[in-house]
């Protein structure tokens, strides 16, 4: 069985890789590279699969789910500027594709601490950054 949580938060970030010259940044990133960067307010859809417990009748401990997804990622990125306030994003771009992988990463960092082996594993992480904008990452990808 698969539960999807959603969740959401604000966050800032320009568009630019600092190894690159400007003029690589500019027409790569287009409007995005604006030296004072932009903001979106991102929805994030986290889901997990596995068995019903046969005590709780549950997938999932949605009090614990909440209170790892607050540590990793909301309390990280929520009224941030990623590309000052993220180390991860020091040497790379802020994507949204990049900012999928680094919350990924979050989640998986600390699964075990909230799921016990036998628990719900996470399957996936949809990232919104605009209605046109939305990206998947299925979490055991090996593409990524």
């Amino acid at each position: 069985m698969k539960l999807t949580r959603r969740y959401r938060f604000a966050a800032s970030h320009r568009l630019h890789r600092p190894d690159w010259p400007e003029e690589t940044n500019r027409l790569v990133y287009g409007k995005c590279n604006n030296p004072h960067g932009h903001g979106h307010n991102y929805e994030l859809e986290v889901t997990v699969a596995g068995p019903v417990d046969p005590d709780s009748g549950r997938l999932a401990d949605l009090a614990r789910l909440d209170a790892l997804v607050d540590a990793e990622v909301i309390g990280a990125f929520d009224h941030a500027n990623l590309n000052q306030e993220v180390p991860a994003f020091a040497s790379c771009a802020p994507t949204t594709e990049n900012l999928a992988l680094e919350i990924r990463d979050r989640l998986l960092r600390r699964w075990r601490e909230s799921f016990p082996a036998g628990g719900p594993e996470l399957e996936k992480i949809k990232l919104r950054e605009t209605k046109r904008n939305i990206f998947e990452l299925f979490v055991h990808d090996h593409e990524n």
